[in-house]
Parts: structure tokens; sequence; C-alpha cells
């Protein structure tokens, strides 16, 4: 019999002699991404100086990568050479220790707890609102990232750091930038602790997001109290081999994961949302009247989401259109194929749900802000992973839960009580670096129902 014959490449772009295709995509990566998929289709040869990529902008294809063979694959190199932030937590782990540490945090995001921690999520809110007044600017933004950082902070760590939001965002900001820039060269292939003067200002950064960790770390071993939290899970584990707990090192690395992850993708979710909204009144104006119908002016809990579903609707369009993870990449430790098209270990793989998630031949209408489009069933109709804002397979975001009961809470207090609307003239600007945030921000006038 004779063996199977992978299918032979299809073309790619051109790219620059020494970069590849990194500087195309440095300077416009939606841009160029949208390009690609558009003028060689669901499998693109790309290149990243001298390692292989491949664009897969077809549903199947993802989700080869991130079921089917996920054990071909593990984080990119930037992500896995970005480690002197985020350490070894779940994002960027691998292998038996990742399944060990996600085992433990996993109880932390059952069901039955995430219900316990509405009530966190609805008073920070309320206590947003106590500082809005009618006729004010703000960066609606900055707000949701403040406001998430708390959420976050005092859930699963029973920490406040309300007086330390602004280190935490410019210390993003700070990172994100550097991602940017790193990801537009070879230099996403070193690692960031080079004392590089690239790296000089990160490595301040990460510094100084050390300190707040710490700091939430060793108050919480001072104290010695179980509040059933994250962190209270994590201190009492142990190592079925020596019996040891874990390390402040350790314990360091899944609490600066999860309070840098688990705060800002939702805080990017709820500002797309809140300038759609502003965008498109009727669609603000049919969710308001679900919000009064079902909750009658109290404040929302988790158990009133089920009588909920426009507000779901509207969540779930905001990530559709405005997915705060635009890409994922992965990279390949073994030959593999992927729709019969080879892919030799070593290979970076590139899946955007920027694409995908606008693609016509799943939604109609893709770039329309349309929440009904989701009434009839469209969820379980859509191809596996033609809609996937949280990844998925076994590194399926371990939040996701937690963050869509957030935004969906978070939307249900504050609408009822103020309606945002854009400050004319606003510039409104992508900026897809390891997130998709806005550029400018999204400054907004508050207005008192």
């Amino acid at each position: 019999m004779l063996a199977k014959v992978a299918k032979p490449l299809p073309a790619g772009p051109r790219g620059h002699l020494l970069l590849g295709h990194l500087a195309e995509l440095g300077r416009d990566p939606l841009g160029a991404l949208e390009r690609y998929a558009r003028e060689y289709g669901d499998f693109v040869p790309l290149r990243f100086g001298p390692k292989r990529a491949v664009l897969l902008n077809h549903p199947d294809y993802v989700e080869q990568v991130l079921v089917t063979s996920s054990h071909c694959f593990v984080k990119s190199p930037a992500l896995r050479n970005s480690r002197r932030l985020i350490g070894h937590g779940l994002l960027t782990s691998e292998g038996e220790q990742w399944r060990r540490q996600r085992r433990l945090i996993q109880p932390a995001f059952h069901r039955q707890q995430l219900a316990a921690y509405s009530e966190i999520m609805v008073a920070c809110t309320e206590q947003l609102l106590a500082t809005w007044r009618d006729g004010e600017v703000r960066d609606i933004h900055q707000e949701m990232m403040r406001l998430t950082l708390q959420i976050v902070a005092r859930a699963l760590f029973g920490a406040d750091v309300a007086d330390e939001a602004a280190v935490v965002d410019e210390a993003l900001r700070v990172a994100l930038e550097r991602f940017g820039t790193r990801l537009s060269s070879l230099a996403f292939l070193l690692p960031d602790t080079l004392p590089t003067p690239d790296n000089w200002g990160f490595l301040r950064a990460a510094r100084r997001l050390d300190a707040i960790v710490y700091r939430i770390i060793a108050a919480r071993r001072a104290s010695g109290a179980d509040r059933g939290d994250l962190l209270s899970i994590l201190l009492r584990a142990r190592d079925e081999a020596d019996g040891g707990g874990m390390t402040d090192r350790q314990l360091h690395d899944e609490v600066m994961t999860l309070l840098l992850a688990g705060h800002e993708t939702t805080a990017i979710a709820l500002s797309w949302t809140w300038y759609l909204l502003s965008q498109h009144p009727a669609v603000e104006a049919r969710l308001l009247a679900e919000l009064q119908a079902v909750l009658g002016g109290r404040a929302p809990t988790a158990e009133d989401l089920p009588r909920l579903p426009y507000t779901e609707w509207v969540l779930w369009e905001a990530l559709r259109l405005y997915p705060p993870a635009w890409a994922l990449a992965r990279e390949a430790v073994q030959d593999c194929e992927i729709g019969g098209y080879p892919v030799p270990a070593g290979t970076i793989v590139v899946m955007s749900q920027w694409l995908l998630h606008r693609d016509p031949r799943y939604f109609d209408a893709p770039e329309r802000f349309l929440p009904e489009r989701w009434a009839d069933g469209l969820a379980k109709r859509l191809p596996r992973y033609a809609y996937f804002p949280f990844g998925g397979g076994p590194r399926l975001c371990i939040g996701a839960g937690f963050a869509s009961l957030e935004a969906a809470l978070v939307l249900a207090t504050v609408l009822p009580r103020f309606r945002l609307t854009l400050v004319p003239g606003h510039p409104i600007a992508l900026w897809p670096s390891v997130t998709l945030r806005p550029r400018y921000g999204i400054r907004m006038v508050l207005h008192r129902r």
C-alpha cells in the first residue's frame, strides 16, 4: 500500500528577505491578516524571520490545532520568551506542570464558586458608580480596567488594589507596547530578561508589578486566613511527591497570570461593548428594557442571568466584532499535517478570531452589530471554531465563566443608571498588540438616567 502523501503547500505572500512577514504584520497586523486570507485562502504559508509560519483561516484547522492534535503544539516563542512578567503560570506552562496547576486552580472557577463571586462583582461596580457624576467625561476604558482589576483582586485573592490600579495599568501599557515592537522584528525570539535598552522600561514595570503581587501573598500568609478563594486554594495545595506547599515564586506566577489576564480581557470586552451601544441606540434601548423588566430597579444577581438573554447576545456580539484575544499562536513540536498540508516541527501556526469572527461564510452581514443574530440558535449551528473568543480545547481559558458572569453583571448594574455617549470627535482606533485595546481610550459623557 502506498504511503499517504501530504498535499503540496499552496502559494503565500512574498516576504522580506530577512524578516519575512514580520515587518508587514508589525505595521498593520489586522490589515495584513485580512489581505493574506483574502488573497491566499485558508492555509497561508508565511515566514517570521528564520522560522516557518502559517496562517490558518478555517474552523476545522483551528480545531485540529487546539483539540484533536493539541499534543503536537506548545505556546508560541513570543509568549514563552515573556516569562519575566508572568513566569510559569497557567498561560505559559506546558505538560505535567500545566495539568497539575490547572487541577489545583479549577475549583476556584466551579459554578457554585462563581455565584459567590457575583456579590463582589456588583459591589465593586456600585462603588465605581458612586464616583460618577452626571455630565462628566471619563475614559470608559480606563474605568473598566480599574473596575475589573478590583473585582479580580478581591474575588480571587481577597486583596484591595484600588490605590495601585494606575501602577498596574501603566505597567501593562509598557509591556504591551514592548510586545508589539518585538513582534515586528526578530526580537520575539529572544528572552525578555536580556538587559537591553528595549527591555529596561519593561523590567522596571515588571518589578513594580512583582511588588504588588508579593504584597498580596505576604499579607495572606501572615493572616493565615482561609477565605475559600483562589489564593487560599493555592496556599493549601501540597505536592503529591514531597508534601511541600507552593513557594512564593510559584504563587507569584499564578497570581500574576490571573491578575493581569483575568482583568484586562474583560475590561476590553466591556469597553468595546459600551462603544457599540453608544453607536446603536436601538440596541441600547432594547437592552435597557430587558434589564428594567427583569430587575425592576434592583441590583442584578447571578440567578437573574438566565432571564436576560438579550444581555447575553449583546456581549456575544461585542466579543465577535472586537475579540480581546484577536489571534492565537502555537508552535509545532513534531511534524504533523493540518488539512492535509505538511506542518514541520518548529512551524508557528497563527489562528485569528478577528478573521473568523468576521467571515461571511459563517456570519451574515459580518461587519454589523446585530445581537439578535444569536436569537435562533446560531451558536449551535456554527462550526465549532468559527467563534472562539476564549480559545478552546484543553487550554480553553479557565476564567471564561468568571469573565462572562462579570461582564453581564457590570452591564446590568451600569446601564439602568447611566447612558454613555461618545465624546464628539474622539478618535476610535484599534491597537492590536497582545490584546485588542482602543489605542486612544474611549472618552464618553456620563448621563444619569
